[in-house]
């Protein structure tokens, strides 16, 4: 839809931007302090899981269901129980699970420093291919993206549609290049945009025929159970299943983490894939570590006890979140009525709400919030190399802040999308 500011005179404009610079400057005057940088859960989604340092009383508890002292050495890929839980999330066999340690992120860059240092599967060492790329959905998580950064990796824009990455494109490169190995994904409430794969995306991913034997997907299925509307949950496929189906089941590795489920920064985290990966995998975790931390899998355990205890868990995280992901739509909805500046999703679950200005204000919207005190993530950090090539995305993250600062801070970004909006028809020749 058209820019409603393009039906306006120069002289409206003007008059318009001289007003809406006053509420710039009143705001400017009250010297905030509003952030909605990172997806951080709360303090009150922290306390929900206070109950977790009371289920390891006795020497008893320690011990796992095959009788393993979790208080030792061993046991490299975890404890049962705690692969079953964290498989059922993320639509893995449990013999299929390694869990390893507290953050999914530490084990999507050991992953592929093993690929840089050792290769894949039998596969030469990436670092010693020469030139190698990387298909980057966008817009993406900033993290995925600066861990390919650091290696020196190339990275490649694929864009995201409605209902998952363009697996025309996505077909297309990894057919005819060997230099490309790896594609990242987040395929459930994805990070920014809040979009959910299809089916038929899913299915498509399994089946990839790519030129390069060491190509991998990176399935990071982070938010696989964080719905803002739990009573209508979105339903995918599990990857895994569909590439044994299609006969493809080395094609990749699947993440996911507690991290925002439990304790942010005390979770436990899991990599789920083939027998042939999982042996691969193995045989460089096995000189990295004895073990990681059994005794935070086991309170795990005792204190969800199986996948039905997380979902109930995360209807108590929906109801914190629900209202703070509402105020901030509700909020542009009033404020940005009827002028076709901006866009914005309207998440169904995750973290993050993705919204899109203009062409060419992303970075001024990012300035003038931070001049009235709001903090957001920098325009472009949704892109590889932090380059968004039409300079209109941002990525807002409301599950921090309480909700009344979320009304403040949204008013905030309105103001500045409509300064730097009007800011731009003007200079683009209004007459």
């Amino acid at each position: 839809m058209k820019n409603a500011y393009l039906t306006k005179s120069k002289s409206y404009l003007k008059k318009e931007l001289e007003k809406l610079n006053k509420e710039y400057v009143t705001y400017k005057s009250k010297k905030l302090s509003l952030n909605m940088t990172r997806g951080k859960p709360s303090p009150e989604q922290l306390d929900l899981a206070l109950g977790m340092n009371k289920v390891l009383i006795k020497k008893e508890d320690y011990i796992s269901k095959d009788k393993i002292d979790t208080r030792n050495y061993g046991d490299l890929t975890g404890i049962y129980e705690c692969k079953k839980l964290l498989g059922d999330m993320c639509g893995a066999n449990p013999e299929n699970v390694i869990i390893a340690g507290n953050s999914s992120l530490r084990i999507m860059y050991d992953v592929i420093a093993h690929s840089m240092l050792h290769g894949i599967c039998g596969n030469k060492p990436l670092m010693k291919q020469g030139h190698i790329k990387w298909l980057c959905v966008v817009p993406g998580y900033d993290r995925h993206f600066a861990i390919l950064e650091y290696l020196g990796i190339e990275m490649i824009n694929i864009p995201l549609n409605d209902d998952g990455p363009d697996m025309d494109l996505v077909e297309k490169l990894v057919k005819k290049d060997a230099s490309i190995k790896g594609i990242w994904c987040v395929p459930k409430y994805a990070n920014p945009s809040g979009t959910s794969y299809s089916n038929k995306i899913i299915k498509r991913l399994a089946a990839l025929k790519p030129l390069a034997k060491d190509f991998r997907i990176y399935y990071d299925n982070a938010y696989s159970v964080h719905h803002l509307y739990p009573n209508k949950p979105v339903n995918i496929l599990s990857i895994l299943d569909e590439a044994k189906k299609a006969k493809n089941e080395d094609i990749v590795y699947v993440f996911t983490s507690t991290s925002k489920i439990s304790f942010a920064g005390a979770g436990v985290a899991c990599v789920a894939c083939s027998d042939n990966n999982k042996k691969d995998l193995l045989a460089n975790l096995t000189i990295e570590t004895v073990g990681f931390d059994k005794v935070n899998q086991i309170r795990h355990v005792k204190f969800f006890k199986d996948f039905n205890g997380i979902k109930k868990h995360m209807v108590k995280h929906a109801n914190i979140m629900r209202p703070k992901f509402e105020k901030v739509v509700s909020i542009l909805d009033k404020e940005l009525k009827g002028l076709n500046i901006a866009s914005y999703n309207r998440p169904l679950g995750g973290y993050f709400v993705s919204l899109y200005t203009l062409n060419g204000c992303a970075t001024r919207v990012h300035q003038l919030c931070k001049e009235m005190g709001v903090s957001l993530t920098p325009a472009g950090a949704a892109y590889p190399y932090h380059k968004d090539p039409n300079d209109c995305h941002l990525r807002i993250a409301p599950s921090f802040p309480s909700v009344k600062e979320i009304n403040d801070a949204t008013k905030i970004l309105a103001l500045a999308i409509k300064i730097a909006s009007i800011e731009k028809t003007l200079s683009n020749g209004k007459n």
